[in-house]
């Protein structure tokens, strides 16, 4: 059984020891208090109490039995609260601790060398205490230190816009990343593109886009251009009933010396979905008065196609639809595979070769990876169905006609270089192969009417601008039934040459004033399989004047194009008061590059090849997402019947 003399002055002990471990120690009886322990007087009554029930003769009567029974002790608490201390107080101390072993050295509990024992060990007690503390905080001060030390020490740069950081440690990481998920998350709830309720079983992964552009356009011909004849469309021809050559009337012909003026809209809207695990799948449709590949402009008003006119209502094409594998998702490393109908993959930053709308069939490649600071090479390429024959081809022939399948193979090579924090470079060498892509001559034949097909028709594009030589595709044998190819020469035309296409692209951008951004690019191509003697024996466009004799001109077209251009100002428009300018020239021969996929704004109403001259435009955005543009663009034909084209076009974009 414990002794309870012991027990009791264990329990003092321990709540000396607790108490000194936290606060100073001013002083004890026999020690004299310091004037601030002087100054308070007293400590709160429930500590009074305490201190007095402890120092009663009672309670120490109560130290000399072997136990101490609860009742006893409460007893003996009681019963000190109403007994005077024997003798005058000492000095009261503001720690409450010095206050109490005070008391019970006045009440002989305790003898003066046990008292000066508790203090000495709870001062030792405190001084380990402190001691831990002051490590403590020590450790800590030296950690945080470390770690805006790891974050604002650098190595010097490779580069003027490199900074290589030292290791953090992961207490610092596991700090930063909390931080960075909370202002993320913050940011998230705020423009609410975190809350899974704005769309309903697809949250954030699901993303709608669209845009709208309402434009005036005015298409102004100066005097001089060559109305008589000399501009026949080829693609209305070659889109319906063959044209007869021995007939009496003109093939369709553009409009060279009328202005005409119209009010335009392109409307689009998307959506792309994340499906996960690096799959997207994306799907767009958009307006169009046709199907045409280049445009998706809407002339208001016009009547054509069974849609418009008479406030009727547009049509609206399929765009885009495609799914999508993408992996590493990062700025300098990538592959992406798309499969469907999807953008332009390739890096093209002019309009000579694609138009900006066009959209791709088939199956594409992309990729690109950083093997130095500001070094990334990339990779493009593809394989893109351009026309699928008919299944039934011919359609009014028993015995059907072998296929006539057209196909471009592409691919580039290119890398964008980091040069300086304020110069930054893209270049790359393209090459794309047309395989079928030019007409053929048919196998012999007498066409009795305008629905006889030759062998070779679906050689004829299926689209075309204008520019482009086109040669005859139906080899038509005089007989008696079209009096001896006088009458009845039923003919479709198709491109005279193959088309292989070699480009270099660059792009420079100086960003010294930023936001203000200075461009620099550029675009040069030649089509390599362009044969001029073969193409110059089958043409019957693109030729020179006749001679004083009468015989045909001839032929003079070309294989190369090219176009330099400046741009200053915001790349994109992001918030009202922003704006861009520039200016570019362009010299794109006949047989440089297909027509029917070349820029659709320049040179109206000849969009296509065998066009030179300047465009001029800028942009001012209103707000974050409309802004305005306007462009000025002049054309003048390269070879063949003289042609000139100003068009003036004014535009309201919005996007969402």
């Amino acid at each position: 059984m414990f002794q309870e003399k012991y027990v009791f002055r264990r329990c003092v002990w321990l709540l000396a020891t607790a108490w000194v471990a936290a606060v100073p120690l001013p002083g004890y009886a026999g020690h004299p208090a310091s004037p601030a322990d002087e100054a308070a007087a007293a400590s709160s009554a429930a500590s009074k109490a305490a201190a007095a029930a402890l120092a009663s003769p009672a309670t120490a009567q109560l130290a000399a039995n072997d136990v101490i029974p609860n009742s006893d002790l409460l007893a003996a608490a009681d019963q000190a609260m109403k007994e005077p201390a024997a003798a005058a107080s000492p000095s009261p101390s503001q720690n409450v601790t010095i206050n109490l072993i005070n008391r019970l050295v006045e009440r002989k509990v305790l003898t003066k060398e046990d008292a000066d024992e508790l203090i000495r060990r709870a001062e030792e007690d405190a001084a380990v205490a402190r001691a831990q503390a002051t490590t403590v905080e020590h450790d800590v001060a030296v950690a945080r230190e470390a770690a805006q030390a790891a974050v604002q020490q650098t190595a010097p740069p490779t580069s003027d816009d490199q900074v290589r950081v030292t290791y953090i440690p992961e207490s610092v990481k596991a700090q930063m990343r909390e931080e960075i998920k909370q202002e993320v998350m913050s940011t998230a709830r705020a423009e609410n593109w975190a809350a899974p309720s704005s769309a309903p079983g697809f949250g954030p992964k699901f993303r709608v886009s669209g845009d709208i552009r309402v434009r005036y356009e005015g298409d102004f011909f100066p005097a001089g251009n060559d109305n008589t004849g000399a501009f026949p469309i080829f693609n209305s021809i070659n889109t319906g009933a063959p044209f007869d050559t021995a007939g009496t009337v003109f093939s369709p012909q553009q409009n060279v010396d009328q202005n005409r003026e119209r009010f335009r809209i392109r409307a689009r809207i998307g959506a792309e979905v994340d499906m996960g695990e690096g799959y997207t799948v994306g799907l767009r449709v958009g307006t169009g008065q046709d199907n045409s590949p280049v445009t998706e402009n809407q002339s208001l008003g016009i009547a054509n196609n069974g849609q418009g006119g008479d406030f009727s209502k547009y049509s609206i094409w399929l765009d885009r639809a495609f799914i999508k594998y993408e992996t590493g998702g990062l700025p300098t490393k990538n592959l992406a595979i798309s499969l469907g109908r999807f953008d332009n993959p390739f890096f093209d930053p002019t309009t000579i070769i694609w138009a900006s709308d066009l959209g791709f069939d088939g199956a594409a490649i992309q990729a690109k990876y950083e093997v130095a600071k500001g070094i990334t090479p990339f990779f493009n390429g593809g394989a893109f169905p351009v026309f699928n024959t008919d299944f039934n081809f011919a359609t009014n022939n028993p015995s059907k006609f072998k296929s006539e399948d057209k196909w471009l193979y592409g691919t580039q090579l290119g890398t964008a270089i980091t040069v300086t924090k304020d110069v930054k470079a893209k270049v790359s060498a393209a090459y794309y192969y047309y395989q079928n892509i030019e007409g053929k001559l048919s196998d012999p034949f007498t066409p009795l009417t305008s629905s006889d097909q030759g062998n070779t028709d679906d050689t004829r594009p299926s689209f075309a601008q204008n520019g482009n030589t086109y040669m005859a595709l139906r080899n038509i044998v005089p007989t008696a039934d079209n009096n001896f190819g006088t009458i009845n020469q039923w003919q479709y035309f198709g491109l005279a040459s193959k088309f292989h296409e070699l480009a270099f692209n660059g792009r420079l951008d100086y960003n010294r004033f930023e936001p203000v951004q200075v461009s620099l690019y550029g675009q040069w191509v030649k089509n390599l399989a362009l044969d001029s003697s073969q193409v110059g024996s089958i043409a019957v466009n693109n030729r020179g004047a006749n001679s004083a004799s009468g015989a045909i001109g001839n032929w003079a077209g070309g294989d190369t194009a090219w176009i330099v251009g400046l741009k200053v100002g915001k790349s994109v428009m992001e918030k009202a008061g922003d704006w861009n300018v520039g200016v570019n020239y362009r010299y794109v021969e006949s047989d440089s590059v297909v027509d029917g996929f070349t820029d659709a704004d320049f040179g109206a109403p000849l969009y296509g090849t065998n066009l030179k001259g300047f465009t001029f435009g800028g942009n001012l955005a209103l707000s974050k997402n409309i802004w305005l543009g306007l462009t000025w663009m002049s054309a003048d034909s390269i070879v063949g019947p003289t042609f000139k084209s100003d068009v003036l076009q004014v535009d309201v974009n919005g996007k969402f």
